[in-house]
Protein backbone atom coordinates (compact mmCIF):
# COMPACT_ATOMS: atom_id res chain seq x y z
CA UNK A 1 0.00 0.00 0.00
CA UNK A 2 3.27 2.50 0.65
CA UNK A 3 4.79 1.76 -2.41
CA UNK A 4 1.64 2.95 -4.15
CA UNK A 5 2.15 6.84 -2.85
CA UNK A 6 5.20 8.27 -3.72
CA UNK A 7 4.94 10.65 -1.15
CA UNK A 8 4.66 7.50 1.81
CA UNK A 9 7.38 5.91 0.45
CA UNK A 10 9.66 8.49 0.29
CA UNK A 11 8.68 9.31 3.86
CA UNK A 12 9.49 5.23 4.78
CA UNK A 13 12.46 5.46 3.13
CA UNK A 14 14.07 8.54 4.80
CA UNK A 15 12.92 6.99 7.98
CA UNK A 16 14.86 3.53 7.40
CA UNK A 17 17.83 5.80 6.91
CA UNK A 18 17.89 6.51 10.38
CA UNK A 19 20.21 3.54 11.94
CA UNK A 20 17.55 1.93 15.12
CA UNK A 21 14.48 3.11 13.04
CA UNK A 22 13.52 -0.69 10.58
CA UNK A 23 10.33 -0.92 8.73
CA UNK A 24 8.01 -1.81 11.95
CA UNK A 25 9.11 0.98 13.68
CA UNK A 26 8.97 3.33 10.54
CA UNK A 27 5.36 2.46 9.88
CA UNK A 28 4.51 2.90 13.37
CA UNK A 29 5.97 6.28 13.64
CA UNK A 30 4.60 7.38 9.93
CA UNK A 31 0.87 6.40 11.40
CA UNK A 32 1.08 9.25 13.89
CA UNK A 33 3.58 11.89 12.94
CA UNK A 34 1.75 12.13 9.24
CA UNK A 35 -1.05 12.69 10.88
CA UNK A 36 -0.09 15.95 12.66
CA UNK A 37 -0.74 19.21 10.87
CA UNK A 38 2.05 20.25 8.26
CA UNK A 39 2.66 23.57 10.51
CA UNK A 40 4.18 22.42 13.61
CA UNK A 41 7.06 23.55 14.52
CA UNK A 42 9.83 20.84 15.80
CA UNK A 43 9.45 21.50 19.50
CA UNK A 44 5.29 21.29 18.85
CA UNK A 45 6.33 17.23 17.63
CA UNK A 46 8.43 17.02 21.32
CA UNK A 47 5.60 18.35 23.37
CA UNK A 48 2.78 16.44 21.21
CA UNK A 49 5.29 13.08 21.43
CA UNK A 50 5.11 14.08 25.55
CA UNK A 51 8.80 14.55 25.73
CA UNK A 52 8.87 17.66 26.81
CA UNK A 53 10.36 18.50 30.30
CA UNK A 54 7.76 19.09 32.94
CA UNK A 55 9.01 21.03 36.08
CA UNK A 56 7.35 20.63 39.39
CA UNK A 57 7.50 23.69 41.63
CA UNK A 58 5.47 24.56 44.50
CA UNK A 59 5.74 27.58 46.01
CA UNK A 60 9.34 28.77 47.63
CA UNK A 61 10.14 25.14 48.91
CA UNK A 62 9.45 22.68 46.77
CA UNK A 63 11.46 22.52 43.51
CA UNK A 64 11.35 18.42 42.02
CA UNK A 65 13.56 17.46 39.25
CA UNK A 66 11.84 18.31 35.70
CA UNK A 67 10.85 15.16 33.96
CA UNK A 68 9.58 14.59 30.69
CA UNK A 69 5.88 15.31 30.53
CA UNK A 70 4.38 12.29 29.43
CA UNK A 71 1.16 13.74 28.45
CA UNK A 72 1.51 13.38 24.49
CA UNK A 73 0.86 10.51 22.46
CA UNK A 74 1.87 7.50 23.95
CA UNK A 75 2.24 5.74 20.73
CA UNK A 76 4.73 7.75 19.57
CA UNK A 77 7.06 7.18 22.45
CA UNK A 78 6.57 3.54 22.39
CA UNK A 79 7.69 3.47 18.16
CA UNK A 80 10.67 5.39 19.66
CA UNK A 81 11.99 3.71 22.73
CA UNK A 82 13.54 0.44 20.74
CA UNK A 83 14.63 2.39 17.96
CA UNK A 84 16.49 4.80 20.66
CA UNK A 85 18.15 2.16 21.95
CA UNK A 86 19.34 0.45 18.62
CA UNK A 87 20.70 3.68 17.49
CA UNK A 88 22.50 4.32 20.96
CA UNK A 89 23.83 0.57 20.52
CA UNK A 90 24.94 1.15 16.29
CA UNK A 91 25.30 4.33 15.55
CA UNK A 92 28.93 5.91 16.67
CA UNK A 93 27.24 10.18 17.01
CA UNK A 94 24.22 8.49 19.12
CA UNK A 95 26.49 6.63 21.21
CA UNK A 96 29.14 9.51 21.91
CA UNK A 97 25.71 12.01 22.78
CA UNK A 98 24.15 9.21 24.78
CA UNK A 99 27.86 8.67 27.09
CA UNK A 100 28.46 12.50 26.87
CA UNK A 101 25.11 12.40 29.39
CA UNK A 102 25.59 9.92 31.51
CA UNK A 103 29.17 11.21 31.97
CA UNK A 104 27.32 14.85 33.16
CA UNK A 105 25.12 12.99 35.13
CA UNK A 106 21.99 12.07 33.78
CA UNK A 107 20.74 8.61 34.28
CA UNK A 108 20.88 5.82 31.33
CA UNK A 109 16.84 5.98 31.04
CA UNK A 110 17.09 9.69 31.17
CA UNK A 111 19.42 9.65 28.57
CA UNK A 112 17.43 7.28 26.37
CA UNK A 113 14.72 9.71 26.51
CA UNK A 114 16.82 12.77 25.30
CA UNK A 115 17.66 9.98 22.55
CA UNK A 116 13.97 10.28 21.77
CA UNK A 117 13.82 13.47 21.82
CA UNK A 118 16.36 14.64 19.83
CA UNK A 119 15.34 11.62 17.13
CA UNK A 120 11.86 13.85 17.20
CA UNK A 121 13.77 16.96 16.26
CA UNK A 122 15.74 14.99 13.31
CA UNK A 123 12.57 13.17 11.83
CA UNK A 124 10.73 16.38 11.57
CA UNK A 125 14.16 18.34 10.09
CA UNK A 126 13.91 15.16 7.85
CA UNK A 127 10.46 15.07 6.85
CA UNK A 128 10.52 18.66 6.31
CA UNK A 129 13.35 19.22 4.04
CA UNK A 130 13.20 15.80 2.61
CA UNK A 131 16.58 15.25 3.07
CA UNK A 132 17.87 11.63 4.51
CA UNK A 133 19.41 11.31 8.02
CA UNK A 134 22.93 13.09 8.55
CA UNK A 135 23.84 11.45 12.12
CA UNK A 136 27.16 13.75 12.58
CA UNK A 137 24.37 16.62 12.87
CA UNK A 138 22.76 14.61 15.73
CA UNK A 139 26.15 15.12 17.72
CA UNK A 140 29.33 16.26 17.02
CA UNK A 141 31.86 14.00 18.42
CA UNK A 142 34.52 15.79 20.48
CA UNK A 143 37.99 15.23 18.73
CA UNK A 144 39.29 13.70 22.02
CA UNK A 145 37.09 11.01 22.03
CA UNK A 146 37.94 9.90 18.58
Amino acid sequence: MIAKHPILERTLTLLISIKGIAQTSAISLMGELLLLPPDLTHREWVKFAGLDPNAFDSGKSVHKKSRISKAGNRNIRAALYMPALSAKQHDPHVKAYFQHLVANGKKPLQAVCAIMRKLIHAIHGMLKNNEPFDNTRFYKIPASAV
